[in-house]
């Protein structure tokens, strides 16, 4: 027996909510890697550069999947949509590694949990989509925890600075992109979607990359292609644990990432998460993981309501 056919027959025996938290925990421990490297290469290598590498490791992983459908891959009736969702998803990225670079591994994730947050008053404005008092609620409450985050210290430390801000403002770009996705998979696959959000994206990132230009030295360069390539790992491990397993079972199989952050900063960069932060990201991931389960269950209702008989 082949290692190839043993590694599909133990996959085999295992639950689909067993098989998908274990992509999921892939998917965290590789978001971490990458905002380790983010964060290694930040005093050389400003955000706007590591995105601009970001995207073109992720095109260069795509280029062999979509030459072997360019048409399929490349179809849409909405360009105008996609060109504005991939230059929101740029400038979110940017800031996110101005973010990740600029504060510590736990604080940057704890304030990037607040896409989910977001997601509740773009639903309501973009998508129409019913927003009563129990979510908006748990929105608010989740709020609550940024502020309790946000809080000045006794050093003033921690504040509205500018890396907050654009974890802020990142989450919420993040939280537009995937209302943007959301519409899209009416009449895209989200395959087309990929493709389109790291093509253009990697358009839109020249011109800011171009004004912090430097050429990296070769082992930089490595280390670059390294975060682009786990970059898009990530997300592949991401999409492949919420397909195998159930919604609500895998969100809270995210958050583990803000555990691996912890351990990161404190033994690779010696950070130390205050209380506030702590108790701040315990209430945002308590809200987005109510948010996130009870939209589930709410979707998962209406499908059989809407069963016949």
């Amino acid at each position: 027996m082949s290692l190839v056919s043993a590694g599909r027959g133990w996959s085999a025996r295992l639950t689909p909510n067993l098989r998908g938290a274990l992509w999921m925990l892939g998917s965290a421990v590789l978001f971490t890697g990458m905002t380790t490297l983010i964060k290694y290469l930040g005093p050389g290598y400003p955000a706007a550069l590591q995105t601009f590498y970001r995207q073109l490791a992720g095109v260069i992983i795509l280029l062999p999947l979509v030459a072997r459908d360019w048409r399929g891959a490349l179809r849409t009736t909405r360009p105008g949509i996609l060109i504005f969702r991939s230059s929101a998803g740029v400038l979110a990225m940017i800031l996110a590694f101005y973010a990740y670079q600029e504060l510590p591994l736990a604080d940057a994730n704890a304030l990037s949990f607040t896409r989910t947050l977001w997601l509740v008053p773009l639903a309501a404005l973009v998508l129409r989509e019913p927003t009563g008092p129990v979510r908006i609620g748990a929105a608010l409450v989740g709020f609550v925890g940024v502020l309790i985050m946000l809080r000045p210290s006794s050093d003033g430390s921690h504040w509205l600075g500018w890396p907050q801000m654009a974890a802020l403002i990142s989450a919420a770009l993040f939280a537009l992109t995937i209302t943007g996705m959301k519409v899209m998979t009416r009449d895209h696959s989200p395959f087309t979607l990929l493709v389109y959000a790291a093509g253009l994206g990697l358009v839109f990132s020249i011109p800011p990359a171009l004004f912090v230009w430097r050429w990296p030295t070769w082992p930089d360069l490595g280390l670059l292609a390294l975060m682009g390539v786990i970059g898009t790992l990530t997300q592949g491990c991401y999409i492949k644990g919420m397909e195998a397993g159930e919604a609500a079972v895998m969100a809270p199989i995210d958050y583990t990432r803000l555990v691996f952050a912890v351990a990161a900063g404190f033994f690779l960069f010696h950070e130390r998460p205050s209380p506030a932060v702590l108790a701040g990201a315990a209430i945002v991931v308590a809200s987005t993981l109510y948010i996130s389960v009870r939209e589930h269950r709410l979707s998962e209702r209406a499908v059989i309501e809407d069963q016949p008989g």
